[in-house]
């Protein structure tokens, strides 16, 4: 599973923000204490497209997207070298997995 935000982003917003104690229960769900607030509550899911939006891709998703595109030229070359198809096939797969990872999930 990728990380499709970076928690320096969140406790950017949150210090701009007046949020405190920023912790995250699970993968890409973050709370904190809102101003004034006795009880943490989860950062909403438009500020955290918001910051998204801004910010772009994590270094975990520019990682996982570079190495897609390096193993399917590497996949490429093989291929012709080789004569088989099979390398592009499974750089096809890998690709497959690696665009579902980069999907942002519903909250």
């Amino acid at each position: 599973m990728i990380n499709h935000y970076s928690l320096q982003w969140i406790e950017a917003w949150c210090q701009e923000n007046g949020w405190t104690d920023l912790f995250v229960e699970r993968r890409n769900n973050y709370w904190a204490f809102p101003p004034g607030c006795v009880m943490p509550e989860p950062i909403p899911v438009h500020v955290l497209r918001l910051i998204k939006a801004e910010k772009g891709l994590t270094f975990e998703e520019r990682l996982w997207s570079t190495s897609a595109v390096i193993g399917t030229i590497f996949a490429i070359l093989v291929t012709f070298w080789f004569q088989s198809p099979m390398p592009l096939v499974l750089a096809f797969a890998f690709n497959a997995v690696t665009v579902a990872q980069l999907e942002l999930e519903e909250a």
